[in-house]
C-alpha cells in the first residue's frame, strides 16, 4: 500500500547520467523472478548473487551493474510483486478497502512473496540502509493505493477534504500502517486466515472505529 506522487519502476532504467547500453527489461524481469525462486528454495542465508545469475542466465557482472548486493536485489524482487497490486473503483470506500485487503492477503499467500518479505524485514533490523530501501521501494510506493482510495472517497463525499497537507500526509501514513500492519501480522505472524468474514469485520472496524464496531 507509496507516495502516490511517484511510482517509479525499481529497475527498468539506468540512473541519470549513466552511459552505455540501455538496460534490458526482459533481463531485469528474469533476474527478479530468479531471485524470488532462489530465496524460496535456498533461504536468505544461502542465497548468493552467483546462484541468481545462473538461474537467470546472465553474467554475475550484469547483476552487480544493477544491484550492489543481495539485500537490494531481494527488496526490488519483493517490490515488483507489490507493484502489481491494484485498486479498481468498487463504488464505495468500504468495498475498495475490502478488495485491496483481500488482494494483499492473496499476494502474501504466495511462497515467494511471504519468504522474501520476511527475509528482508528480518535482515533490515541490522541494516539501516536496507530499512531505507524497503521504505522507498515498497512502503512509500504502495501508499499510492491509500492516496487513490482517499481521493475517490472524498470525490464521493464519503470522506472530508483536508486543507492541511501535513494532516493529509499523516492520515495517509496512518491508514497505510493500520491496513498493511494488520494484514501482515494476521497472515505472516499469527498465521490466521484473511478470509472474507475477517476482512468484512476488519473493514467495519476501520470504517466505524471501536465504538461503532461494538454497537454494530
Amino acid at each position: 500500500m507509496v507516495s502516490a506522487m511517484r511510482n517509479p519502476s525499481p529497475c527498468t532504467s539506468p540512473p541519470p547520467g549513466r552511459t552505455g547500453r540501455p538496460r534490458s527489461a526482459a533481463a531485469d524481469a528474469a533476474i527478479l523472478a530468479a531471485t524470488r525462486d532462489a530465496l524460496v528454495e535456498l533461504g536468505w542465508s544461502k542465497l548468493t548473487m552467483g546462484d541468481v545469475s545462473a538461474r537467470a542466465g546472465v553474467a554475475k557482472t550484469t547483476l552487480y551493474r544493477r544491484w550492489a548486493g543481495k539485500s537490494e536485489l531481494v527488496v526490488d524482487a519483493v517490490a515488483e510483486l507489490f507493484d502489481a497490486l491494484e485498486l479498481p473503483d468498487r463504488g464505495s470506500l468500504e468495498a475498495d478497502i475490502e478488495y485491496v485487503v483481500l488482494q494483499f492477503a492473496q499476494l502474501l499467500r504466495r511462497p515467494e512473496a511471504r519468504t522474501a518479505l520476511m527475509a528482508v524485514v528480518a535482515e533490515s533490523t541490522r541494516d539501516e540502509a536496507l530499512r531505507g530501501r524497503i521504505r522507498s521501494a515498497i512502503v512509500d510506493r504502495q501508499k499510492r493505493l491509500v492516496v487513490l482510495g482517499r481521493e475517490r472517497a472524498q470525490a464521493r463525499g464519503e470522506l472530508p477534504y483536508e486543507e492541511d497537507e501535513a494532516l493529509a500526509g499523516l492520515a495517509t501514513d496512518l491508514i497505510f500502517d493500520v491496513i498493511a500492519g494488520t494484514v501482515v501480522h494476521r497472515a505472516l505472524v499469527s498465521c490466521e486466515p484473511v478470509d472474507e468474514l475477517w476482512v468484512s469485520a476488519f473493514t467495519s472496524l476501520l470504517m466505524h472505529g471501536l465504538r461503532g464496531a461494538a454497537s454494530a
